[in-house]
């Protein structure tokens, strides 16, 4: 771990300025609630003034809108949250596997890997795939034949990249396969959660542009593209052929149908079905409050009423 910090030598590598005491020594991240003595934490709301009073921490990071709320020394940022995360990236550095390809792995001859790759135990890598510069697969992440991944990505266990997608046609009770002979192109930066899946486009290519982060168990269908910077919460499923704006958040569960487009800078909340077109950027909430059982079923027939008397 790197040695402790003054709250100036923090600024000056970071920017904003020190509010109080400059030669503050902090040497690890905390919460409001967990901080001790040598510990920077961050504030961001009224909510939390409790906490921010009760603190144990040496220093905390604040908005300038809140500078005022404690004596304690302090950095002013104007973004704490995003501020306290590069503060935490200077006390803990991403540890990623070191260089170099597991002998457990199995890599196809036709892949072509970068400079300072690292490729985990029992990882697979197809026919034709490329990987770019400085990207991490950790243990049994499977990049299928024909697939295409950046520089600096980094895939967790259990990721599963070009598989199959769900195509299928009906035909007299039957179902015929269509062949998925599209591919996956993943951008640069982007960072895909564990034993999330990325579906091989049916024609055309499945797409994950540059900077898009996706949590765990996460499905993405076939022939989706996920626009720059845009970040998914754990357990959402996108259907296929969905067209994703940039710099959009997906919160947890959410479900998105397929051949639907979400423009840009659009905020998706929790639980929420997506079943048309959003174009205008914006957030958008379709969850019910849960109850207790019956309580629920009669406000749904109240609501059902309603719309018939409409």
């Amino acid at each position: 771990m790197p040695g402790p910090l003054t709250l100036g030598q923090i600024v000056a590598r970071l920017g904003g300025r020190v509010s109080g005491d400059a030669a503050t020594v902090v040497e690890q991240v905390a919460s409001l609630d967990g901080a001790a003595s040598r510990q920077i934490s961050f504030f961001t709301g009224s909510r939390y003034r409790a906490k921010l009073a009760a603190t144990q921490a040496s220093a905390v990071i604040v908005g300038p809108e809140s500078e005022g709320e404690t004596t304690l020394p302090r950095i002013v940022a104007d973004n704490p949250y995003a501020y306290f995360a590069r503060v935490s990236q200077l006390f803990n550095p991403v540890v990623a596997q070191p260089p170099g390809v597991h002998p457990s792995a199995v890599i196809a001859r036709t892949a072509k890997l970068g400079e300072r790759v690292s490729i985990g135990p029992g990882c697979v890598v197809g026919e034709n795939v490329a990987i770019g510069d400085d990207t991490c697969l950790y243990p049994r992440v499977v990049v299928y034949p024909n697939c295409r991944v950046g520089n600096r990505v980094i895939l967790h266990s259990g990721v599963v990249v070009g598989a199959d997608g769900f195509g299928i046609a009906e035909d007299g009770g039957r179902w015929v396969k269509i062949p998925q002979i599209g591919g996956v192109r993943i951008g640069d930066d982007v960072e895909v959660g564990a034993n999330t899946t990325i579906d091989r486009g049916a024609i055309d290519d499945t797409v994950l542009e540059e900077g898009v982060k996706l949590d765990n168990q996460i499905q993405v269908g076939h022939n989706v593209r996920i626009g720059a910077h845009t970040a998914i919460a754990g357990c959402a499923g996108i259907a296929g052929s969905a067209d994703i704006g940039r710099h959009c958040t997906i919160g947890g569960a959410a479900v998105i149908l397929g051949h639907l487009r979400i423009v840009d800078h659009v905020n998706i909340s929790a639980g929420t079905l997506i079943s048309r077109s959003i174009l205008k950027p914006g957030t958008y909430t379709g969850v019910y409050p849960f109850s207790e059982h019956a309580a629920w079923a009669r406000g749904a027939a109240e609501l059902r009423r309603k719309g018939k008397n409409k």
